[in-house]
């Protein structure tokens, strides 16, 4: 069975070998430069590999379908690679101990500049786990009985997932007495269900959209009983754990004034309008916005909410003060600039956890709608001119 066509190392012939590693050698570092221009130039030129590798392919045979590959067959094709990866490692210069998978594409580049457009054309040299396909295990033994009670189910791995989780649902709801005391939190913040692709890589099996709905209402389900750290545990295998955004957040420094006093500065923007707010660390709820009581300058009580809504959010009402400057613009983006300043002056003063609460909550998001410009041969932005027979 024919393998696909992988370039590596150890297939480069032994002259070239010898050639290109006296002079690397001589200016070691200097490939990588050279790798990185040849990536990035706009016309690269191609060099005529010195050793191909061709597979002849056979039509009307049952190659065909998806090949497998044994156990040993792998084994001897990452005894290879990694054979390739010191040769390579050795010509270019530098320690095969901490030769990555980047430097091994610089240096492919390096050595074989190629003009096709065509990624899956050009020389590679990859780990033979990316190359090849993940096989499933053999479910059958020798005299061909399957393994498993739901072999001709077709998806035996999917639904023996789905009859484990749906006995520990009936486990919790049958369950009778005190329930256990729990160690662990429930925290599904920063985390989001597996997609279907992943769970497919998971199971090694085919799914379609409907599966991978009914298994997450399942753990969903799962999810709103009293369920103990086992459930919580085997849930989480399902869960990919995500960066908060919170965290990309620029968040101003804590400063300090001449009495002592903990403070931070920020500032926010809504349509043309834009403010500028000072939060102190300790108050009793006084905000002024350009020398006036925030009451004095919205009479209206929805552009006050607006104002007063990240305080009130975090449950910190009559804790701060602040001092708010604000221009342009009409009341209603002026507070919304001031709501944006406010918030993320108060970010200095809370945990990462309310921060990221915050960010969900849509207020250290800057509203970027603005008013739409009147187009010609147009009374307004969709406003038509009345149209006239006579």
């Amino acid at each position: 069975m024919a393998a696909p066509s992988v370039c590596y190392g150890a297939a480069l012939s032994y002259r070239l070998f010898l050639g290109v590693r006296v002079n690397l050698a001589r200016r070691r570092g200097s490939w990588k430069t050279a790798a990185a221009e040849l990536q990035s130039g706009p016309g690269s030129q191609i060099l005529r590999l010195i050793h191909t590798t061709v597979v002849t392919t056979t039509k009307n045979v049952p190659a065909m379908r998806h090949e497998t590959y044994t156990e040993d067959f792998i084994k001897k094709q990452i005894e290879e690679f990694n054979i390739g990866k010191r040769h390579l490692a050795n010509m270019m210069g530098e320690d095969p101990e901490t030769f990555t998978q980047e430097d091994i594409d610089k240096a492919i580049i390096y050595l074989f500049p190629s003009g096709l457009f065509e990624k899956r054309a050009r020389p590679i040299m990859k780990h033979p786990e990316q190359i090849f396909p993940k096989q499933r295990a053999i479910q059958w033994g020798e005299d061909g009985r399957p393994f498993h009670f739901l072999f001709y189910t077709g998806k035996q791995s999917y639904y023996s997932l789905m009859h484990e989780v749906y006995g520990k649902i009936l486990h919790l709801e049958n369950l009778k007495g005190p329930l256990p005391e729990k160690n662990v939190i429930r925290d599904l913040i920063g985390s989001r269900w597996l997609i279907k692709e992943e769970l497919e890589e998971m199971l090694v099996e085919k799914l379609s959209h409907e599966d991978h709905k009914k298994f997450i209402r399942l753990l969903e389900k799962l999810l709103t009983l009293h369920c103990g750290p086992a459930e919580e545990e085997f849930v989480q295998r399902f869960r990919k754990s995500v960066m908060a955004q919170s965290k990309k957040q620029l968040i101003e420094p804590v400063q300090y004034d001449e009495q002592g006093s903990a403070f931070c500065r920020s500032e926010g923007k809504r349509k043309s309008a834009k403010a500028e707010a000072i939060v102190y660390k300790h108050g009793s709820g006084r905000i002024k916005v350009n020398g006036v009581d925030y009451l004095h300058y919205f009479p209206v009580t929805q552009y006050r909410e607006q104002l007063m809504f990240p305080f009130h959010f975090l449950d910190r009402l009559g804790m701060h003060d602040a001092t708010c400057t604000v221009s342009g613009g009409g009341k209603s983006s002026q507070a919304g600039a001031i709501r944006l300043a406010l918030a993320r002056a108060l970010c200095s003063f809370v945990t990462e956890d309310e921060a990221e609460w915050m960010r969900q909550a849509g207020l250290l998001t800057a509203d970027p709608r603005i008013r739409e410009r009147k187009k010609p041969g147009q009374e307004g932005a969709r406003r038509k001119f009345t149209w006239k027979k006579r």
